[in-house]
C-alpha cells in the first residue's frame, strides 16, 4: 500500500467567483485527503486557479479591468469560500505564478524538442480550422454542436482560422489506450472508462497547444508570438505544484512515488483522460495513478445557469448550515460519481433529520446522563452482555469498512456507514435505558451502557472527523480528550476501549442546532454569485420579459427525475416543448388542456438531456405550489402584461 498520497481537483477558471459545482468538487477532495492524512499516509492536497485565456481576457475588459486585475480579485473569492468551507489543500496554485509559467516553459521546450518512435516531431507548426467556444475555452467540432450551438454554454461558437503549434497526439493514443484498459491509469467510475475507450477506439486529431489570436497567456518559449493554448497551460499545474522542474526531490516523492489521483467532472474528461496522460508520455512522465469523475448534477430539477438564477453561492450555504453542515449536505445528496439533483429546498430538513436530530442529540444526552448518573466522569464499565458486545463489533468493524470506501473513492458509502453506527448507537441507548436503570439503582449496568455509548461516539468523532472537522472536534472536546487527542487517527479508531474512566466530560451543548422550517426558513434562499435572486429591476428591464398565453397540449415525466414533467405546449403559432419541475405538483393527465402562463424569451436550457424553449409562472408557498393560468377562452399566444 502507498505511504504517500496526492489528490488534485481541477483548477478553477478565476471569470467569476466559485459556485456549489466547484465546492462539490473541493470538499469531496478535502474529506479523501483528511482521511487519508488519518489514514498514516503523507498527503499532498492540490487546488488552485486557471488565469489564462480569452475567456478571462474578455471579462477583464467587460469590467474595466487588466486580466491581471481580475485574477488577483477573483482569486480572493475562491480563498475566502476554502476557508469558510474548511478546505485544507496544501498548496493552491495558480497558472499566474511564475513558478507555474517556468514549468509550461520547460514542458514544452522539451516537447519541442521530442520525437515520436516513428521519428517525427512531437510539436509541429499547421494551421487550424475551425470552430473555438470561448465559454469552453476549447476547439469545438460540429457534431457537438446543438443547434449550432455549443450545449454547455448556449452560445454559437466563433469560427477560427489561425497559424498554431499542434501536438501530434495520433502517436500515444494506443499507449494511452493500452494504460487505461490495463487499468495503470484507472479511469473511474467504470462507465467513464468506458465511455474514454469508447471515444479512443474512434480516434482523435492531434490537437492545438497555441493561440496566435490571444494576448493573456503564456508566451511559447520557441515562438514569443504566439501564446499557450489555456488547456496545455493549466494540465501542468498537477506537476509545477510538486516540483517540476524547479525541486527534483519534491517531484520524485509526490509525483513518482505516491498515489496521485485527479478528481475532476465528466465534462473535462477528454483532456485529463487522452491529452494528459499523451503529454506525459511524450515528455518521459508517468501519467497519473488515477482520474476519477463525478458526474452533473442540477439544483432542485433544473440546470444550473446564470439564466436560470439557480447559481448558489457557497458561503451562503454556509451562513445558513456552518462549515459542517454545508459539507455534509452537499455530499450526501446523491452517490458520488453519478449525476444527481441537489435538493436545496430540503437541505434544511435534511440538516435537521440527520445531523440534528441524529448526531447531535445523540452526543448531548449521552453527555447529560454522564453528568446526572455518573458526576460528569466517563464512567467504568463492568461485564459487557451481549447488546453491549453487538454495538462494539458494529464500531471497530465499521471503521474498517469506511477506510475500505474512502481507498475505493466511494464517498457516500463511507458516510452511510458512519450515519448507521450513530443510528444503531440511539437505538442501543433507547432500548439500554440507562435511566430505567438509574431509577432502579442499577448502577453497574448503567455505568457500563453509558461507557459504551461514549465509547462509540469516540469512535464516531475519529470516524466522522475528515468529513465535520469542526463538529467532531467539538465533540473530542465534549468527552474531554486531551489537546493531543483531538485530532484522530482511523488506528484509533479502530480500537476499542481508549476513553478513560473518571475523564470528564464538558458541559453537554447542541453541537448541530435544530434549524426552524417554517415559513421563508423551509426554502433557502438561491444566490446568483453571491446575491439574492430578487434584485430590484427597472420598467424598462421588466417590459423586456415576453410572457404569452400557452395550452398544454402533451405532458409526461421526465425519467429519473421525480421532479419533473416534460410539456409539449401550444403558443398559436408554434409548438414547443419545456421542462417544468410540477411533476410533486400535476400529474400528466391533469396538465393536458390548461392554458398556463410561460416566458418565451429566455434562451433554450438542456435539463436531463431534453431542450427546455421557456419557463411558466406558478406561485409558491413552501410546499405547495399552484400554477398562473388563464381562462380558456384566451387564445393561445395572447400576450400577458
Amino acid at each position: 500500500m502507498s505511504q504517500r498520497f496526492m489528490v488534485t481537483t481541477p483548477i478553477y477558471y478565476v471569470n467569476d467567483k466559485p459556485h456549489i459545482g466547484q465546492a462539490y468538487t473541493t470538499i469531496a477532495a478535502d474529506v479523501l485527503a483528511r482521511f487519508h492524512r488519518a489514514g498514516g499516509e503523507e498527503t499532498f492536497f492540490l487546488t488552485g486557479t486557471d488565469e489564462h485565456g480569452s475567456k478571462v481576457e474578455e471579462t477583464a475588459k467587460t469590467l474595466g479591468k487588466t486580466p491581471q486585475e481580475l485574477c488577483d480579485l477573483n482569486v480572493e473569492h475562491f480563498k475566502k469560500a476554502w476557508r469558510s468551507l474548511n478546505i485544507s489543500y496544501d498548496y493552491f496554485v495558480r497558472t499566474t505564478d511564475v513558478r507555474h509559467q517556468k514549468a509550461v516553459e520547460k514542458l514544452l521546450s522539451l516537447l519541442r524538442d521530442a520525437t515520436t518512435e516513428e521519428g517525427e516531431k512531437v510539436i509541429y507548426a499547421g494551421e487550424y480550422r475551425g470552430l473555438y467556444c470561448v465559454g469552453c475555452e476549447k476547439f469545438i467540432t460540429d457534431k457537438e454542436l446543438v443547434n449550432g450551438l455549443c450545449p454547455d454554454h448556449l452560445q454559437e461558437p466563433r469560427k477560427v482560422t489561425e497559424k498554431n503549434y499542434f501536438f501530434r497526439l495520433s502517436s500515444y493514443l494506443k499507449q494511452v489506450q493500452k494504460l487505461i484498459r490495463e487499468d495503470q491509469l484507472k479511469i473511474s467510475p467504470a462507465e467513464r472508462k468506458k465511455e474514454t475507450l469508447g471515444l479512443l477506439k474512434q480516434g482523435l486529431d492531434d490537437f492545438s497547444i497555441s493561440r496566435e489570436k490571444v494576448s493573456w497567456g503564456i508566451p511559447l518559449p520557441f515562438d514569443p508570438e504566439q501564446n499557450t493554448y489555456v488547456w496545455v497551460d493549466a494540465l501542468p499545474n498537477y506537476i509545477s505544484a510538486v516540483g517540476y522542474g524547479d525541486d527534483s526531490k519534491q517531484f520524485q516523492r509526490w509525483w513518482k512515488e505516491g498515489r496521485v489521483v485527479h478528481l475532476i467532472g465528466k465534462d473535462i474528461l477528454k483532456f485529463h483522460a487522452i491529452f494528459w496522460p499523451a503529454i506525459l508520455l511524450a515528455s518521459g512522465e508517468n501519467p497519473p495513478n488515477q482520474i476519477f469523475l463525478h458526474g452533473f448534477f442540477t439544483v432542485d430539477g433544473q440546470k444550473m445557469s446564470k439564466t436560470l438564477g439557480n447559481i448558489v453561492d457557497p458561503e451562503y450555504l454556509v451562513e445558513q448550515y456552518g462549515s459542517d453542515g454545508t459539507r455534509y449536505l452537499l455530499l450526501t445528496q446523491f452517490p458520488f460519481g453519478q449525476d444527481g439533483d441537489i435538493q436545496v429546498g430540503r437541505f434544511a430538513e435534511k440538516y435537521n433529520a440527520d445531523l440534528a436530530n441524529d448526531l447531535g442529540n445523540l452526543v448531548s444526552r449521552a453527555l447529560k446522563m454522564v453528568k446526572s448518573y455518573c458526576q460528569g466522569e466517563i464512567p467504568k464499565p463492568s461485564a459487557y452482555q451481549k447488546p453491549d458486545e453487538d454495538l462494539k463489533g458494529e464500531a471497530t468493524e465499521c471503521a474498517e469498512m469506511v477506510w475500505r470506501y474512502i481507498r475505493d473513492i466511494n464517498i457516500n458509502l463511507a458516510i452511510d456507514q458512519i450515519m448507521k453506527l450513530v443510528r444503531s448507537t440511539n437505538r442501543y441507548i433507547e432500548k439500554q435505558a440507562p435511566w430505567a436503570l438509574a431509577k432502579e439503582n442499577k448502577k453497574e449496568r448503567l455505568e457500563t451502557v453509558l461507557y459504551v455509548s461514549c465509547e462509540t461516539l469516540r469512535i464516531i468523532s475519529a470516524l466522522f472527523y475528515p468529513v465535520l472537522p469542526q463538529r467532531c472536534r467539538r465533540m473530542r472536546e465534549l468527552l474531554g480528550l486531551s489537546e493531543e487527542e483531538l485530532n484522530p487517527t482511523l488506528t484509533e479508531a479502530r480500537k476499542w476501549g481508549l476513553l478513560k474512566p473518571e475523564t470528564k466530560v464538558g458541559t453537554p451543548e447542541s453541537l448541530f442546532p435544530r434549524l426552524e422550517t417554517k415559513g421563508k426558513a423551509e426554502k433557502p434562499e438561491v444566490v446568483t454569485m453571491g446575491q439574492k435572486t430578487e434584485p430590484e429591476i427597472s420598467f424598462e428591464e421588466f417590459s423586456k420579459i415576453d410572457l404569452r398565453v400557452a395550452e398544454v397540449k402533451g405532458a409526461e415525466r421526465v425519467k429519473g427525475a421525480n421532479k419533473l414533467l416534460k410539456l409539449r405546449i401550444d403558443l398559436g403559432s408554434e409548438q414547443r416543448e419545456i421542462v417544468a419541475g410540477i411533476a410533486e405538483q400535476y400529474s400528466p393527465e391533469e396538465m393536458i388542456g390548461k392554458k398556463i402562463v410561460v416566458v418565451v424569451n429566455l434562451k433554450p436550457a438542456k435539463i436531463r438531456g431534453i431542450e427546455s424553449k421557456g419557463m411558466l409562472l406558478a406561485a409558491k408557498d413552501g410546499k405547495l405550489l399552484s400554477l398562473v393560468c388563464v381562462d380558456k377562452d384566451i387564445k393561445s399566444g395572447s400576450e400577458v402584461s
